[in-house]
């Protein structure tokens, strides 16, 4: 890391240091915050959200010396809570796990049909929100760094000609020879040290699967992650406080993983052009006669009480609040004629990136302890009738259940929609259980011949009913602002100028991989254009 980009992530630490010290919901050094007290009501550049496209974007913006606002609707996760940390492990849940619920929503509800997992929690402004749309639920991460706060953090770039056939416009050599590159820097992309990774009792869960997979005839492959493996050693050496091996995954790491509220942001603010607002959250938008877009803003409490509504005005617009929030946000901009030049495409292309979620039962020890991050997959992606990328999941239960965890990723080419509901002002995501069909047939297939080599067979007890894959939720929501079609090749909304999706939105509904990765290059490839032409 240069010297320039370590003073600013070492500005930006310490920025948001202060704030969670003295309980502010504003985040900047400075100069960036006189100048918010000087022109409240007017940013040159606001960015909704702040995930992985978001968090590119604005440090990019405030390399450029553009003054740059960011609205992220939940808390700054930085301050400790009763116990001395500021996430709640697995589990122990309590009100820091999820987003204003009075009962914790964890993806495995049960054990031998045992609602033993999830806990009775106070409502508040926890880290991670279910958002339910009928058959379908998606996983989203609430705070300062998004879904970078609650991701296993598998750090995959995608096969290049998948890439190339999900993105057929965009310049693969430029991707991978520059935005992958600098995108996993950025994102302090590591992998294991392979003499530890043989030997750790951490990982004996994901070796055991490995060798069930070899004798079916598959291939597995080391899974780099933005969490820091050597930490990891020196955790179960017993050098340094636990996470990964404290069951803490789902609902937030206290150490060892490098989420964008320890990368791309502290640098983005450190540029002293960008402020970060948390506890902000965007009801509507629009678009003046000169062009300015005016966002319409609650900011709220830890507890959800609305402490005041205020207008922001802005000349560039960003729009990274996610797969649902950025969709959401057009979908009704267009549909009740305040941005009526949005077109059909806005709202299409979305889709779970064939996420289902299934569990074997063996016989043989995975080991108490249990790293939270996964380290190890199952790539069965070139298979031309039954494409599934699984990544093996840990079970971290604090002892050996006989049992690992998977999350397959599979080749699913269903697509849902948005649309809006005029009755209640709402925006609903078209999606039937049936449309998983194809993901489950292609993990059922991957999944039976492992059973059959290794003489195990699939649970059955997992979800809360008999079903053995799970395919009612996603954590990798992607879509409804499908890049070179809601948008043009650079991200740039079509009708609009100065209006830009920046998020996992443009990508059609599927990546092969987790996405994190190809939504953070994307977003480095479109600021670069947008910098140069429209600034």
């Amino acid at each position: 890391m240069s010297n320039t980009h370590s003073r600013r992530r070492f500005l930006g630490l310490a920025a948001m240091q202060t704030a969670a010290a003295v309980g502010l919901t504003t985040i900047a050094t400075q100069p960036a915050a006189a100048a918010h007290r000087r022109q409240r009501d007017f940013v040159p550049a606001l960015v909704i959200g702040s995930g992985y496209g978001s968090a590119a974007t604005a440090l990019r913006l405030g390399e450029a010396g553009i003054r740059t606002q960011v609205l992220e609707m939940g808390r700054l996760w930085d301050t400790a809570g009763a116990d001395g940390k500021i996430f709640c492990s697995m589990l122990q849940p309590d009100h820091r796990s999820t987003w204003f619920q009075d009962r914790t929503e964890a993806p495995l509800s049960s054990v031998l049909w045992a609602d033993v997992i999830n806990r009775d929690i106070e409502p508040y402004a926890g880290v991670l929100d279910r958002v339910r749309h009928g058959d379908m639920s998606v996983y989203v991460g609430r705070g300062v760094g998004g879904g970078s706060l609650v991701n296993g953090g598998m750090a995959v770039t995608p096969q290049r000609d998948y890439f190339e056939e999900i993105l057929p416009s965009v310049d693969a050599g430029r991707m991978y020879g520059k935005y992958f590159p600098l995108a996993n820097r950025m994102l302090g992309v590591n992998t294991p040290d392979p003499e530890w990774l043989e030997t750790c009792d951490s990982y004996q869960y994901a070796r055991v699967s490995r060798g069930h997979a070899h004798d079916a005839g598959l291939h597995t492959t080391v899974v780099p992650n933005v969490y820091d493996f050597d930490y990891m050693r020196r955790e179960e050496a017993g050098e340094v406080p636990q996470s990964a091996l404290a069951s803490e995954v789902i609902y937030g790491n206290n150490h060892g993983k490098r989420s964008l509220d320890r990368s791309y942001l502290p640098e983005a603010i450190g540029t002293g052009n960008v402020t970060v607002h948390a506890l902000h959250r965007v009801r509507t938008f629009r678009q003046e006669q000169d062009g300015t877009y005016v966002v319409t803003v609650e900011q709220i409490d830890e507890l959800g009480n609305v402490l005041g509504t205020r207008e922001i005005g802005c000349r560039w617009l960003f729009l990274g609040a996610g797969s649902l929030g950025t969709t959401e946000l057009l979908v009704r901009a267009r549909d009740t004629g305040v941005l009526p030049r949005l077109g059909a495409a806005v709202g299409e292309g979305w889709g779970t990136n064939g996420n289902v979620m299934l569990g074997r039962a063996l016989a043989e020890p995975t080991g108490q302890i249990q790293s939270g991050m996964p380290a190890l997959g199952i790539n069965n992606w070139r298979d031309p009738k039954y494409p599934v990328f699984a990544e093996i999941a840990p079970v971290p239960a604090g002892l050996d259940l006989l049992m690992t965890l998977y999350l397959a990723i599979t080749r699913n080419p269903e697509r849902g929609r948005f649309r809006y509901l005029p009755e209640n002002d709402s925006v609903r995501l078209d999606w039937d259980i049936d449309q998983g069909a194809p993901s489950v047939e292609a993990a059922d297939a991957v999944f039976r011949r492992i059973n059959r080599a290794a003489g195990t067979e699939l649970r059955n007890d997992l979800f809360g009913d008999d079903r053995a894959f799970e395919n009612r939720f996603t954590y990798h929501p992607l879509g409804g602002c499908v890049l070179g079609e809601a948008t043009d090749l650079h991200g740039r909304v079509r009708g609009y100028r100065n209006l830009y999706v920046t998020d996992g939105s443009l990508i059609p509904g599927s990546t092969g991989v987790n996405p994190f990765v190809t939504i953070t290059a994307l977003a480095e490839r479109n600021i670069e254009r947008v910098l140069a032409e429209d600034f």
